[in-house]
């Protein structure tokens, strides 16, 4: 049932998980608590908070998100979502996958695919994430190292999996950071710790997804090969069977 709902774009696998415990969720018109439940798409009548769950087509694109924009669908405060800068007449419901801090651009993924965004997020799969750090001052190849040994930020051991310096400019200087870990504001509590502020962050891969030269607050659809790769990454989120 789980399953069923997050293909049809209801929300990610977790959020039906609970919506299902919470007697959310009826099967031909009896309310069902029970994970794990079959349905039998096309035959059974499934509905969520009485409204029908009409599964649509899959969909997943890619957004350079801008600074200055919350990876959210709303925001109570009334400040810009990502959201907005991909709705277009027609177009499925669509969901961020994982988040980028506000001040934060770069590779967002949207999707309806529940089972998709589920599994990309999950700590277990490690799918590692790159970004571009743009430090006030130039640190020193010892201090880029302890990055991949382990910074302690506010009692909390976090390390990057691979750091590589791109270029320095007269006063600052661009790091490469590559992560599996996906902690809050973790690139920039790192970088901080030694004494090294992160002054623009970008993030421009997630596994074998690349930024590429979208433009800023521009978006595309992902392709099939990239699709393909991107499940090739995270089983159990093959769209054709439940």
């Amino acid at each position: 049932m789980q399953k069923f709902l997050a293909r049809a774009g209801i929300a990610s696998r977790r959020q039906c998980e609970a919506f299902i415990a919470a007697g959310r969720v009826q099967v031909n018109g009896q309310t069902v608590r029970t994970l794990g439940t079959r349905v039998r798409p096309g035959r059974d009548r499934v509905q969520v908070d009485g409204e029908a769950v009409r599964p649509e087509a899959l969909v997943t694109i890619l957004l350079h998100k801008p600074a200055g924009y919350i990876t959210s669908r709303a925001d109570p405060q009334g400040r810009p979502v990502v959201t907005s800068l991909v709705q277009q007449t027609g177009q499925p419901r669509l969901f961020p996958v994982g988040r980028l801090d506000w001040d934060t651009e770069g590779l967002l993924l949207l999707t309806n695919d529940g089972a998709l965004a589920n599994a990309l997020t999950h700590p277990r799969y490690g799918v590692r994430k790159v970004y571009h750090a743009k430090l006030k001052g130039h640190p020193t190849p010892e201090s880029l190292a302890r990055l991949t040994r382990g910074v302690v930020c506010d009692g909390e051991r976090m390390k990057a999996l691979g750091v590589e310096l791109l270029h320095p400019t007269r006063q600052n200087a661009w790091i490469g950071v590559t992560l599996e870990q996906g902690r809050y504001r973790q690139v920039r509590r790192m970088c901080e710790a030694l004494g090294h502020p992160v002054l623009k962050l970008i993030r421009v891969a997630l596994g074998p997804i690349r930024l590429g030269s979208l433009p800023r607050g521009q978006w595309r659809p992902l392709s099939a090969d990239e699709l393909r790769a991107l499940r090739a990454l995270v089983p159990d989120t093959d769209p054709s069977g439940i």
